[in-house]
């Protein structure tokens, strides 16, 4: 039996070519496809391997009757519905861990950058002022650090925060794996009482979104710096920019937005004392090639074997999530 694999969003060569060389798979990766294109063209396809760009949802889902596997090349998984793929039989994974360092090196870089004002300062003398007090900042060193989400990201975050001499504070009630060093909070408000930086990483949820807020913000310290490489919706954007302007929070460094790209009008773009980068977390050539890779490998292992890593939806085969 021969599988049909479409992949509608840009992948790594590597793993294109992985999925060709395996007998019984044949694939079709035009490069990014519009929606219409990919609702065509998903009716003969058995498994899907997507990015971020392409969505999932109950009518995706109702143009590809053959569709028994999605493949999420990276970590999050917003952009598809998993109670319609539950309710459909399809079965969707991800690659968490293939991105974890060049998310991780990111968060730190963007840290790093609004302890000093590097993009600030960078463009000051790039305009021909030389403004040495005004961009005065801090050292890391000595800092709280709170991580909200100590997953792999979150640890790898630790990891280089206590390399530079920072105390680290992480808060997940969920299981997850212990990470030495880390002293963990039973409450979120334990987290915002300390923090002199809040780094983001947790998982989109019912739970999470918008966690930070004008509620939670008032309950951080005045001065904290906050830094969010996970997802945009963590974030209500209007509260953060106004604790930014009244000056309780002393800067932000932003990866991800509510909507991306984010439009002109977002309250957050132009501030002075935030920095953007528009989701490059995990855009380094070895976390592409990282995740496109072990996406193919998932998805072969999956149709012709019956072999699933990653399942994002354990009730589709019979077992708790």
């Amino acid at each position: 039996m021969t599988y049909h694999v479409l992949i509608p969003d840009r992948l790594h060569p590597a793993a294109i070519d992985l999925l060709e060389q395996a007998e019984g798979i044949t694939v079709t990766a035009p490069g990014s496809m519009e929606r219409e294109d990919a609702l065509a063209a998903v009716a003969s396809a058995d498994g899907l391997i997507i990015r971020s760009s392409t969505r999932v949802d109950a009518e995706m889902l109702g143009a590809a009757p053959k569709l028994r596997v999605v493949v999420r090349a990276g970590a999050g998984v917003d952009n598809v519905d998993l109670d319609a793929a539950t309710a459909r039989g399809v079965i969707v994974m991800n690659t968490p861990g293939a991105n974890t360092i060049s998310t991780a090196e990111h968060t730190f870089a963007l840290m790093l950058a609004l302890a000093r004002h590097i993009p600030q300062a960078h463009q000051s003398l790039a305009e021909g002022r030389w403004e040495r007090k005004q961009y005065e900042g801090v050292e890391l060193n000595g800092k709280v650090l709170g991580i909200i989400g100590l997953g792999r990201v979150g640890r790898a975050v630790a990891r280089r925060a206590l390399a530079f001499g920072m105390r680290v504070l992480a808060y997940q009630p969920n299981a997850h794996e212990p990470c030495d060093g880390v002293q963990e909070v039973e409450t979120l408000d334990d987290l915002f009482r300390e923090a002199d930086f809040i780094s983001l990483h947790p998982s989109l949820t019912d739970q999470t979104r918008s966690v930070i807020n004008a509620e939670t913000l008032a309950k951080m310290k005045p001065g904290v710096y906050l830094i969010n490489t996970a997802r945009g919706a963590l974030v209500v954007e209007e509260d953060l920019a106004d604790a930014i302007r009244r000056g309780h929070v002393a800067g932000a460094a932003l990866d991800v937005y509510s909507s991306e790209p984010p439009s002109p009008d977002n309250p957050l773009i132009g501030l002075p004392n935030v920095i953007h980068t528009p989701h490059l977390g995990a855009s380094t050539a070895d976390a592409q090639r990282a995740v496109a890779v072990q996406a193919a490998e998932q998805m072969i292992d999956a149709l012709l074997r019956g072999e699933y890593r990653h399942v994002r939806n354990q009730a589709v085969l019979g077992t708790p999530d």
